[in-house]
This record gives C-alpha cells, structure tokens and sequence, in this order.
C-alpha cells in the first residue's frame, strides 16, 4: 500500500485519537463516581489502598489491552482478541457476554441520570411515569445522534466527556484549597484485617474502571488504530485513576466523616463551600456525566454486534450501515433492548427481575477482562516474558474480581453465557445462507 492510498483511508476514517480517548474516559466515569466517597468512608484511609490496588490492576489491563489492539486494525475488541487466540465460538460467546453486558446497563444510567433531573424538574420526582418517559427521551434522543454517523457521535462524546471532568476537577481544587485534615476519616476506623479491607474497598472501586476498552472497540474507523488506540486507551486510564483518586480525597477532606458516611450526595455537600450554587453545579455535572455515558455506551452497541456480523458469525443485518457510515440495525436493536428493560424496571412486579439482569451484566463484563488477559498471556508467554508476566497479572486481577463478586454473580454469568449458545449457530447460518443466496 502506497503513503498517499493510506492517507487517503486515513481521512475517510471518522475517529481519530481525542475520539478514542473520550470513548474510554466517558464510559469509565459514569454515576458511580459521585456516590463511591460515601461508600469507601467506613473503610477510612486505607480505601485509598483499595483505589490503588484497583488502579494498579486497571492500569495493567489497559496495557494489555493497548498491546493486543496493536495487532489488529478490526472493529470489535474483545471479540477480535479473543478469536485469534481461541477461534469461532469462545469469541461469540465473549462478544455476546460483553454486548449483553452494556445493554443491560443502559436502563441503570438513564435511570441515574432522571435522578439528577428531578433537582431542576421537581415535578417528575415519585412520578414513575415521568420518569421513565424522562429516562427513555434520553435513550433515543442519545440514540438519533448515533444514528446521524459515526463522526458526530464521537464529536458528541469528547465534548460531554470534557464538560463532565469539569465538576470533578472543581472539587479537587477546592479540597487542595479549602480541605482540611481535621475531616478525614481514621485509617482504620473498624479496627478490622488490612489485607481485608483493602480487598473489600478495591472491590468496591474496581467497578469503576469498567469501560477502559472501549476506545478499542471502532478500531476500523480509527485513524491510525495501532497508534492511536493504544495511547488513548492508556492516557484515559491514567487520566480516569487520578480523577478518581484525587476526587474521592478531595470529598472526604472537604466533608466530616461522621457526616459523609451518612450522605446521599457526597460531591453536593462537597461542593457546599462554592456558595449556594456549587451543589448546583454537581447535580449539572452528574447528568453530563451520566448522558455521556449513555451516549459511549450506545455507540459501542453499535460497533460490537457489527464487527460479531462482519465474520459471518451473527446475522448480516447487523453490520449493515446507513448513510451516515452508523451500523443502524444494532443501535436501533440495543436501544430497543434497553428500553424494554426500562419500561420494566417501572413496573414494581419486575423490578427483582432488574435487579437480577443488573446482577448478570456485572459477570458478563468482568469475564471478558480475563479472557484478554489470558489471550495476551498466550501469545506473548514465550516470546516477550515481560509482558507475559504483566498478562499474568491482569487475568489474576480479572479472576479476583470474578471471585469477589460472589457466586450468585457467576452462577448467572454462567446462564447468560449459555444463552448466547443457539443464537451463536443461528446467527452463523444466517450468515451462510445471506452469502449463498
């Protein structure tokens, strides 16, 4: 291939570095963030053990991640990392695990996000009807942006990614200047094991990290993607551990312990010190980083199922695009999904039901993880010891958080797993079939 043919395949690709970095950014810092403060208190300073254990572990996922990315410039992640490692069928079933996992969380976010609403809009609050009429004009307005092309949906992205570090980085200023010492907790205030709770405080956090992938997922339409993909994988991982960090410091200087392990928004009290507008200004930031959530979420409903269809392992339709280069089908069917599931979550008579799916794609996430630990410890094992040991680290790091997400969450790992099972034969004859005819 000639510079000037891959120049020109370059600039036909909408996603470029920012994009990538935003995707990674976005979805790892969602909700869960503006809550976890008030979780980890009890645990004292030694959370902050916890934070770097998860961060250590997360970090050294995102390495693996970057590395097996560099040896494929296809759409799918996961799903390509697992196929060349471990062929046809374990990769179905970790791609359809993986999307599984994300649509199943879409109704959550839209759900955290109506909260956040209801401070602007009090009409809706105890509305279970204007909530979720609410929470599904979020999906499909976020959805219609998607469906417009992959170039604006990464534009949107990076924009509410920016917008939603903003109030996390006011309080980290304002713990640097107005914290004070006199309010963090004790180091152990329960007096318990150190080694246990530092593991139960990292298995708190490590949820947070969730989503440091996702900038692999559209690698054909990145510029560049064995660079790019790599850099923006790992600088979002950096960049989300030390927001996470210096936040939940900042919080806990800023508000008495006493006072904090009792909260229900720790960065609205938090932000009491800006004047009456500061809680304001994080309810603003905890919807952008919500919707911005949504919208990477939804983006990469679309590519997975794509790329899946693209190896004539899942139905044809799924990787067919509109005009605006959007893989429509799978947007419009993840989203439907989603909202099924809201609608559902409404109804008090399915709500353990909800729980329950919420509980399934916690499992169906954290396998993936291991299986890209293990597909790079396979390939570099011999040949790079280095970075067989780091994959080594990784994929115990992913088991760890498999184990301690207890056996209810694995038991329904397992189910979900087999589910994908008939339509992974079913989506394979489609395919024959299309190609055929």
């Amino acid at each position: 291939m000639t510079k000037r043919t891959s120049n020109k395949m370059n600039q036909s690709k909408p996603l470029g570095f920012w994009s990538c970095w935003a995707l990674t950014v976005g979805i790892m810092i969602g909700s869960g963030i503006f809550l976890l403060p008030a979780s980890l208190v009890k645990f004292g300073l030694l959370s902050f053990w916890g934070w770097g254990l998860t961060a250590l572990g997360s970090v050294a996922l995102a390495l693996v991640i970057a590395r097996l990315s560099n040896r494929t410039t296809k759409s799918g992640a996961v799903f390509q990392y697992t196929r060349d490692a471990f062929g046809d069928f374990p990769s179905f079933l970790v791609a359809w695990a993986y999307w599984a996992s994300y649509w199943i969380a879409i109704p959550a976010m839209a759900i955290a996000f109506v909260g956040y609403l209801s401070v602007f809009v009090p009409a809706i609050k105890d509305n279970a009807v204007a909530e979720a009429t609410a929470a599904l004009i979020l999906i499909w307005a976020v959805t219609l942006i998607n469906l417009r092309g992959l170039a604006q949906a990464g534009r949107m992205q990076i924009v509410m990614t920016l917008l939603k570090l903003i109030p996390l980085l006011v309080i980290v200023a304002l713990g640097a200047f107005a914290g004070t010492s006199d309010n963090l907790p004790e180091l152990n205030p329960q007096g318990g094991s150190v080694i246990g709770i530092i593991a139960a405080s990292a298995l708190l956090t490590m949820w947070a990290f969730s989503g440091m992938e996702a900038g692999a997922v559209p690698a054909a339409d990145v510029v560049e993607p064995e660079r790019t993909i790599p850099r923006a994988i790992l600088f979002g991982t950096l960049v989300v551990a030390f927001v996470y960090i210096a936040s939940s410091y900042a919080v806990m200087s800023l508000v008495p312990a006493e006072q904090l392990a009792n909260s229900t928004s720790p960065f609205a009290d938090a932000a009491q010190g800006l004047g009456s507008w500061g809680p304001t200004l994080v309810a603003i930031g905890a919807m952008i980083s919500t919707a911005g959530a949504i919208n990477g979420t939804i983006f990469l409903l679309g590519q997975l199922p794509m790329a899946v269809a693209v190896e004539g392992l899942a139905h044809p339709a799924l990787a067919k695009r509109n005009r605006g280069g959007a893989p429509a089908v799978s947007l419009i069917l993840a989203s439907l999904l989603g909202s099924i599931l809201l609608i559902a979550n409404y109804n008090k008579g399915l709500l353990e039901m909800f729980e329950l799916l919420v509980v399934m794609s916690t499992s169906a996430y954290l396998v993936p993880m291991l299986v890209c630990g293990l597909a790079e410890l396979k390939a570099s094992w011999r040949a790079a010891k280095g970075w067989g040991l780091l994959a080594l680290f990784a994929s115990v790091y992913s088991g760890f958080a498999i184990y301690g997400s207890g056996l209810d969450v694995l038991a329904w790992g397992i189910v979900l797993f087999a589910a994908g099972i008939p339509l992974y034969f079913w989506g394979r004859q489609q395919s024959k079939l299309t190609s055929s005819g």
